[in-house]
């Protein structure tokens, strides 16, 4: 069997339809299921047994023997979250003990980390091991990934095959519950919906035009596709952290562009100064090194922003 934590969140409910689409249902999934809208994401998915999150740690202790592989995607993501001690328990603590459930019974664990452990891309946005150390995530979320990441990499007993993924700015169906974590594609859609047009944050650096701060935007099927890869592939894969973005950086306006095309619109974009609360620790350019995932041989092709952006508006945001 194989096991998706976070399962009826955003990415995780996008995997499991995977799964089954690849003939996958001895599926066991977990999450905290308090939440009705959040927990629509798993209607109508096969699964073999629904597990809460906090009997999982247990039920794995007793049922690891018969489990294939492991796709850790369970976190708390809010990324304004103040309280490091959420952090710890959800997001380091947590996957410590399912690390070391999978080391010893030798079960592969694809796990989800993030690119807000590369803070302002200070030194990059390389999945080099030997800058884990020094990186500085911006927010709580950021540095509890961060930390996870630098554990693993220090310990001498492993799983048989570990993937930590870098997420960077994931976009696509079954983020309805996330509210103001939402991508900016979901949040334009329902504000040219209300209004005739789309909001950007002004950029308060003389080198970036407004609309011009640049993410790279990952559609969710490819995400997934590569936790598929990688599960097929552990046994020649070698361990270590991964980049998941596209490669090629894109600006904030080409997506709301992208959008209003979607939705066969003409663009009406404007301007609001980015909070002052936030605009001190503010990206304005992510964009992920991909080489070391396609040096273990993932060829597919990302979707571009365009296609991406018309798919996911066209087929799932109730045109």
């Amino acid at each position: 069997m194989l096991i998706v934590t976070g399962a009826a969140g955003f990415i995780g409910s996008c995997l499991v339809e995977l799964l089954n689409d690849k003939g996958h249902d001895q599926l066991i999934v977990v999450d905290e299921y308090s939440r009705a809208d959040k927990n629509k994401n798993l209607e109508g998915k096969r699964y073999q047994k629904r597990i809460h999150r906090d009997e999982f740690i247990a039920w794995l202790g007793e049922n690891a023997s018969a489990v294939e592989a492991i796709f850790h995607l369970g976190a708390r993501t809010d990324t304004t979250e103040k309280d490091t001690a959420i952090f710890d328990e959800l997001n380091l603590n947590y996957t410590k003990a399912i690390w070391q459930i999978a080391t010893q019974h030798r079960i592969p664990l694809i796990y989800a980390s993030s690119a807000a452990t590369y803070g302002l891309g200070e030194l990059g946005y390389e999945d080099k091991h030997d800058i884990v150390e020094q990186l500085q995530p911006l927010n709580p979320y950021g540095v509890s990934k961060n930390d996870f990441d630098k554990w693993a990499l220090q310990q001498a007993e492993q799983p048989p095959f570990w993937a930590g993924l870098k997420f960077f700015n994931v976009y696509g169906p079954n983020e309805y519950h996330k509210g103001r974590m939402a991508s900016v594609v979901f949040h334009a859609v329902k504000q040219i919906k209300a209004t005739g047009s789309m909001k950007l944050f002004r950029s308060h650096r003389e080198d970036v035009a407004d609309g011009y701060q640049s993410r790279d935007f990952v559609y969710v099927k490819d995400v997934v596709q590569i936790c598929y890869f990688l599960y097929q592939k552990a046994t020649t894969t070698p361990n270590g952290l991964y980049n998941l973005g596209t490669g090629k950086a894109r600006p904030f306006i080409d997506l709301v562009t992208a959008t209003f095309e979607a939705m066969n619109l003409e663009p009406n974009i404007s301007f609001i100064d980015t909070p002052a609360d936030i605009r001190d620790t503010y990206q304005y350019f992510t964009e992920a090194n991909m080489t070391k995932l396609r040096s273990v041989g993932y060829a597919m092709p990302f979707y571009s922003l365009e296609e991406g952006v018309r798919d996911y508006v066209q087929r799932y945001l109730n045109l």
